[in-house]
């Protein structure tokens, strides 16, 4: 990606000794949202590192992160979330982090649910906060206080599931889910091979199973956006669907021919 631009507070490595722990937090015109979700990691997790990844945007997000005292890596143009991500996990990895987790800077991960997360790490190398819990595993969007999601969408994600059931032998309920932690070997891999094109989060999860990184999934709360708009439009969604399906039913062929059971 070459040089980028890195706005980092003076004294900004907060590390007293134990594990170092880094926010990576994609940001695409999020400056209404922003300042409100960091100050909540602020009081959460004081101790943890926040790197904001302002990809290309057009609003004060990168001066909203500069003003809170966050490190903010500045993209000079757009990249998509899968973009901004690797980017975030480059620089955790390089300087030192022994973990890191994604964070929204749309208000809708819940900085409650971070010790959550990160205690599943105990016991595996990745952690995907699940919104749909066991209860959800085959749909999401039915019982009382699952997740909700539209009909569509619903139908969508469920096919997902099911490819990437077949495609790794694992089941996952939430292979979407961007609320994600990760131990330094992960963060080393997707710092250099993280998927850079939307849906990334799908991709992200077969890399990390196929390299035979133990995957896990914590239920964990999520709320509504602060603020901004979404990025994805149906269009793009539409064909970003199409591409990652191409991707995980391609794989599944790989995996047939090696005899794999699935």
């Amino acid at each position: 990606m070459g040089a980028v631009p890195v706005d980092r507070p003076v004294g900004s490595l907060r590390y007293r000794g134990g594990v170092r722990t880094a926010v990576v937090m994609p940001a695409f015109n999020e400056a209404e949202a922003l300042p409100g979700v960091l100050a909540e990691l602020a009081e959460a997790v004081p101790d943890h590192e926040v790197i904001v990844v302002d990809d290309g945007s057009s609003d004060d997000t990168a001066g909203v992160a500069a003003a809170a005292g966050v490190t903010c890596l500045r993209l000079p143009f757009n990249l998509g979330i899968g973009g901004a991500l690797r980017l975030g996990f480059r620089y955790a990895a390089d300087e030192g982090f022994d973990r890191a987790y994604q964070f929204d800077a749309d208000g809708q991960h819940d900085p409650s649910q971070i010790a959550t997360l990160l205690a599943g790490l105990e016991h595996a190398d990745m952690v995907v906060g699940t919104r749909f819990g066991a209860r959800g595993a085959d749909d999401p969007g039915s019982g009382e206080g699952a997740y909700r999601v539209g009909r569509g969408r619903n139908l969508a994600m469920g096919l997902l599931r099911w490819l990437v059931r077949r495609a790794t032998g694992r089941r996952f309920t939430d292979t979407s889910s961007g609320f994600r932690a990760l131990q330094r070997p992960v963060l080393e891999l997707f710092a250099t091979d993280y998927p850079v094109e939307y849906m990334d989060s799908v991709e992200a999860l077969l890399l990390a199973v196929r390299h035979g990184f133990t995957v896990i999934e914590v239920p964990v709360r999520m709320r509504e956006r602060r603020g901004g708009r979404p990025s994805n439009r149906n269009l793009r969604l539409a064909y970003h669907f199409v591409r990652v399906l191409i991707v995980l039913t391609s794989g599944l062929g790989r995996r047939n021919r090696l005899g794999v059971a699935a």
